[in-house]
């Protein structure tokens, strides 16, 4: 068998109806800088390196539910981010459009909501 191909992980693409709304989101929560962006696509580099984040706009994007219930619109995917101080980095999120989710199912876990619904929690490291 032959070498298998160089492969790395450039980026995790969220789908919203808007993906340069959802990009302002992220840009003002996590403070990346914009690294290219097109009329309907935008991608957020991390300044440490790594994957970035990229939104698309898909019109038909139906809002998730979380957590959801047979028949519910589902998650494809969620966002884990690491932080120093759970409480700060909650208020952070919700100060820069977030919501917080009504469910919480750990109590060293906040999961918000962003503008698109897509959900992502915030953990501290113990």
């Amino acid at each position: 068998m032959s070498q298998p191909p160089r492969l790395r992980l450039s980026t995790i693409c969220l789908a919203a109806p808007d993906a340069h709304e959802l990009a302002t989101f992220y840009r003002q929560f996590l403070g990346w800088p914009i690294e290219r962006q097109e009329s309907d696509w935008v991608k957020l580099s991390p300044p440490e390196g790594g994957p970035g984040l990229s939104f698309h706009t898909e019109t038909s994007c139906a809002r998730p539910v979380w957590p959801a219930s047979p028949g519910d619109e589902q998650m494809m995917i969620h966002l884990d981010i690491e932080v120093d101080d759970l409480d700060s980095a909650a208020a952070h999120a919700i100060a820069s459009g977030a919501t917080l989710a009504e469910h919480q199912a750990q109590d060293d876990v906040r999961v918000h909501l962003d503008p698109a619904g897509h959900p992502f929690c915030l953990w501290v490291r113990t």
